[in-house]
């Protein structure tokens, strides 16, 4: 089957030359040179005028898992008011917003132009489960990043002194057992220590029993990530989460990698100062300033987006300080096995609450600032700070100043007076959107044959109708093929693929695996040969995989 994609306006941020208008060619799965030898196409699509961008990619989205199970349960009005709009013969039943059932995620994404999004706070003990549920969702591809640094083995390992081998192993070994594509640190050390009652952990501050700093935690598990071969670099959600003057800790948590790649996630939660009258400030300044002096860090930013939504995190100590903040006024926390924990506590963010408003300016300030779009990508840390369906107006945001501006006038007229939003004259280009959404994070997560529009690339490809409201273009393309089937027209769902799960199987040295049995015996519920999942479950559970292959090591950046 060959598609031809003619006259569209093709935006490839992999290219480095300028958009032009010219067709473009899909045969069966993939993206095509133009045939030589004067082969019609089976289908025209008359795309003229249209954008033609690659399948966007969404690397940080809270999509499954036992959180986001618990989320659901949490928000039966959020599924009351939020039914799947009847639009396409493909769709199945679903509902939810903020919490959207498998099924509604899958659609809503793929409506979008979204085909591929990532799951970035796997438990290790509920990995088979959260894949199974990835794989309930239709459409885009998965992957899922295990949750390390609070582990008690890797406690136990870092307080004994074990050399960086036997970390990069037993890194190796967990992402092997749990198909993950990449490793993530929740407030390191900061899990295990509200175990011990403690309510907050500094930097250099020794976890409880443990006696291990967040600085340690990071250090070892960046250098094990790169040293073993992982694409994506270790993501991290710093500690200190949401507290006013924590950009000193986000900083420090730089200096921690010592050189090595790092990601920094929801960095708008991180960046905070602590000026002025309220004790509240922004610090995104000094944020995109590091940024820009240490290539080896990449962040996305979690822009708090107005409305109701639901926080869901593995970040039991600052979910348990939130916990007042509940709006409704109800709230889960929860130990995880011997892996971490989790807290769940719905929130609901108003542009006329200071210091709501100011985490939204924060945010975009951030975007703004960054001045490399392949190193900040775009999300709301979803649903933590807005649904991934209010991504068309973010775009619109960062595209449009004359209504960024018109936003800004109607927020708490102290955080307006408080950002420096005001004075950014900044507009994101298309090309500049199309790598923060598609090249930049295919690059990042090492998915090489994703993100871009080059012959033998996966053919998922959007065709956006031009609109004055870059909303409205964003909400419902006109075209969305995820590889070369077309899934999705002007919003409405006509077709429903599986899509892939995305994995990374690093090498390990097998004789990690006796000291991990031994500790499985003596602490786990779960036995140690039925923790992992075998090398073929997932196909055997009837899921495509997609396995992508670790890179050499190159010491630090």
């Amino acid at each position: 089957m060959i598609t031809r994609i003619a006259g569209g306006r093709i935006i490839d941020g992999a290219e480095d030359e300028g958009d032009a208008k010219r067709d473009l060619w899909i045969e069966d799965d993939r993206i095509v040179a133009a045939p030589t030898d004067g082969r019609p196409a089976d289908r025209t699509i008359d795309a003229t005028e249209h954008l033609v961008m690659a399948g966007a990619i969404d690397i940080h989205s809270h999509i499954a898992g036992g959180k986001v199970n618990l989320g659901r349960l949490l928000s039966p009005a959020d599924h009351r008011e939020n039914p799947v709009e009847r639009a396409g013969a493909a769709l199945r039943s679903g509902s939810g917003l903020t919490t959207p059932s498998t099924f509604t995620t899958g659609f809503r994404y793929a409506a979008m132009g979204y085909t591929a999004v990532f799951e970035p706070a796997m438990v290790a003990s509920n990995a088979r489960a959260t894949h199974l549920e990835m794989a309930d969702v239709p459409i885009v591809d998965k992957g899922a990043y295990v949750m390390l640094g609070n582990d008690e083995y890797l406690l136990r390992r870092l307080a004994a002194a074990a050399e960086q081998g036997e970390i990069n192993d037993y890194v190796a070994w967990m992402m092997q057992a749990t198909a993950a594509h990449a490793v993530k640190v929740v407030n390191p050390g900061g899990i295990s220590a509200f175990k011990f009652n403690a309510r907050g952990l500094e930097i250099d501050e020794p976890v409880p029993h443990h006696g291990v700093t967040p600085r340690r935690i990071v250090a070892a598990l960046a250098r094990a990530v790169h040293e073993i071969g992982v694409p994506h670099p270790l993501h991290v959600h710093c500690n200190n989460l949401g507290m006013p003057g924590n950009v000193e800790t986000t900083l420090a948590t730089i200096a921690a990698a010592e050189g090595y790649p790092i990601h920094l996630t929801h960095v708008q939660f991180h960046s905070y100062g602590s000026e002025g009258k309220r004790g509240f400030s922004s610090a995104a300044h000094r944020i995109a300033e590091a940024v820009a002096q240490n290539p080896n860090v990449s962040i996305d930013v979690g822009q708090i987006m107005f409305g109701a939504t639901m926080t869901e995190s593995g970040d039991t100590q600052a979910q348990f300080r939130n916990r007042s903040l509940a709006d409704p006024d109800t709230w889960i926390s929860m130990d995880i096995e011997c892996d971490g924990g989790c807290g769940l506590v719905p929130m609901r963010y108003r542009d006329s609450n200071f210091v709501n408003a100011l985490q939204w300016t924060i945010g975009l300030e951030l975007f703004l600032l960054v001045e490399d779009p392949w190193r900040v990508f775009l999300t709301t840390d979803h649903p933590n700070g807005g649904p991934f369906a209010s991504y068309p107006h973010l775009v619109r945001l960062l595209t449009d100043r004359s209504h960024r501006e018109d936003c800004l006038a109607q927020i708490h007229p102290a955080a307006r007076k408080a950002s420096t939003l005001a004075g950014m004259t900044r507009e994101y280009t298309m090309r500049e959107i199309a790598i923060m959404t598609r090249a930049g994070p295919a690059r990042s997560l090492g998915l090489s044959e994703r993100g871009h529009l080059a012959p033998g690339a996966v053919a998922d490809v959007v065709a956006y109708r031009p609109d004055s409201d870059v909303a409205a273009m964003f909400r419902a393309p006109a075209h969305v093929f995820k590889s070369g089937v077309e899934v999705a027209r002007d919003g409405a769902i006509l077709a429903a693929p599986s899509g892939t799960t995305q994995l990374v199987r690093p090498a390990y040295d097998r004789q990690v695996e006796r000291h991990v049995r031994r500790f499985f015996d003596d602490h786990m519920t779960i036995g140690f040969d039925h923790f992992p999942l075998a090398a073929g479950e997932l196909a055997d559970a009837g899921l495509a995989v997609a396995e992508q292959q670790c890179r050499p090591s190159a010491g630090r950046a």
